[in-house]
């Protein structure tokens, strides 16, 4: 939990700022600013598949130590060079060290606490949530007395958490890496042709690959990034837009992150236990993708309001609607996020945990991306064509769509654990005793 508040208050509070010192500070054109800041995020989205199969071969412990230090030597980095070269390697150094420790972080997590996993990543949400909070406030103190100031704050919070986690975070692997023998040469009958011994990187990640249910439910998962997203994408734009570049518009953006930090600080783990206690996960990711849909209703609704030509019923109108939406796609992660970790251990079978966090990460990062491009399209054509409900329809509709696949995959079973399809095969749709046996076997 301190390891995850920790990271996202190290990054949050450099991240923001990095684009406005590469362009002001540094001078460098805007296609440059964006292809330094695309290496960070496609050497972490692209990597995060390899840094699950290495923690799954090597143990969650020094993947996470390996990328809190590769932060530390990025993040410093980035404040003491100026040439295009160096950013770039940092800047990728940075984004690979996320691929090293998130898929590691969150399957150390779900070892961890066994059968509590619902509540242990409910409770994972309100740290990650108050380091996305804090972050960016710090940052903006340090940023204003000098840039540098806070690259080596930053670099100094992941060297201490490096030291911290070295000497007290107790070494975990999942269930295969015991399996393995760790070193004693068990084999599990499926390694790497030699006799036993450790499965082979390429028969991991085949067992990933074959895993048919998990690849579904990830799938059917992208709409809920997609829609999370939009916190730094269409709503920032949408209070600019309604209310203006200035002062209000920058409050009222501060505005949406405060309201989504605060309420999942607030009311996350409350809002796991009544759900925990009243429906089954998959109902739980249901209602989840529901709500997330459901918050850009108050946007929709929002257009058919004349817009005033100034004065608080302008600024009313920017602030309240984008607001409600953030609540609301707060309120669906905090319903959706801990079922949705703890179902991708379920899927996996307990083995390779890490490896399928990886890619279910590298899946949702390529699903963001495309829905990023779709939804930067519907606001340009809603605003050429004077139709500005397009977008917000859209986004509803993705959130119903995606809600409507997560209700069918868990009422034909396919949210259900292999062990659970194996003993009852016709829980999977079309699905031959033979075959679903054979789908649980190859998914561990």
């Amino acid at each position: 939990m301190a390891n995850q508040f920790a990271i996202n208050l190290g990054f949050y509070m450099l991240m923001p700022y990095l684009a406005a010192h590469l362009s002001g500070t540094l001078g460098l054109a805007g296609w440059l600013v964006g292809f330094v800041l695309g290496v960070r995020n496609f050497s972490q989205q692209g990597m995060f598949l390899v840094g699950g199969t290495l923690a799954d071969r090597f143990g969650y412990k020094p993947l996470i130590v390996a990328g809190c230090v590769l932060r530390t030597v990025g993040f410093a980095t980035l404040g003491l060079v100026d040439s295009l070269p160096a950013l770039v390697a940092a800047s990728a150094a940075t984004g690979f060290a996320g691929a090293l420790f998130n898929p590691a972080v969150r399957a150390y997590l779900a070892a961890d606490a066994g059968e509590r996993r619902v509540e242990a990543f409910a409770l994972f949400n309100v740290f990650y949530q108050a380091g996305v909070l804090l972050g960016p406030l710090v940052g903006m103190v340090l940023t204003g007395v000098d840039f540098r100031i806070t690259c080596l704050t930053s670099a100094g919070i992941f060297a201490l958490l490096s030291a911290v986690q070295i000497r007290a975070l107790p070494a975990r692997r999942g269930a295969e890496g015991k399996d393995s023998g760790e070193g004693s040469g068990a084999g599990r009958g499926e390694g790497d042709g030699k006799g036993g011994g450790r499965a082979s990187v390429v028969a991991q990640w085949r067992s990933v690959l074959a895993n048919r249910p998990f690849l579904l439910f990830s799938a059917a998962m992208i709409g809920s990034y997609v829609l999370t997203f939009q916190m730094y994408l269409a709503l920032p734009l949408e209070v600019r837009r309604v209310g203006g570049d200035g002062e209000f518009g920058t409050a009222a953006v501060a505005l949406l992150f405060a309201v989504s930090g605060l309420a999942t600080i607030l009311f996350q783990t409350r809002v796991t236990a009544w759900c925990a206690a009243r429906m089954e996960p998959g109902r739980a990711l249901t209602w989840g993708l529901a709500v997330m849909g459901g918050a850009f209703l108050p946007l929709l609704a929002a257009t058919a309001i004349p817009l005033p030509d100034g004065g608080i019923g302008r600024w009313a109108l920017a602030a309240v609607p984008s607001a409600l939406a953030a609540l609301l796609l707060a309120l669906g992660t905090m319903i959706a996020y801990p079922f949705e970790m703890d179902t991708i251990v379920r899927l996996a079978g307990d083995r390779l945990v890490a490896t399928h966090y990886g890619l279910y990460n590298t899946i949702c990062g390529i699903g963001i991306t495309l829905g990023n491009l779709l939804t930067g399209a519907a606001l340009d054509a809603a605003r050429k064509a004077g139709v500005s409900a397009l977008p917000w329809f859209a986004l509803f509709a993705l959130g119903v769509a995606c809600a409507a696949a997560l209700g069918t995959l868990h009422r034909t079973g396919w949210l259900a654990p292999p062990a659970t399809r194996e003993a009852t095969p016709g829980t999977t749709p079309g699905a031959t005793p033979e075959a679903t046996s054979a789908s649980a076997s190859a998914t561990g």
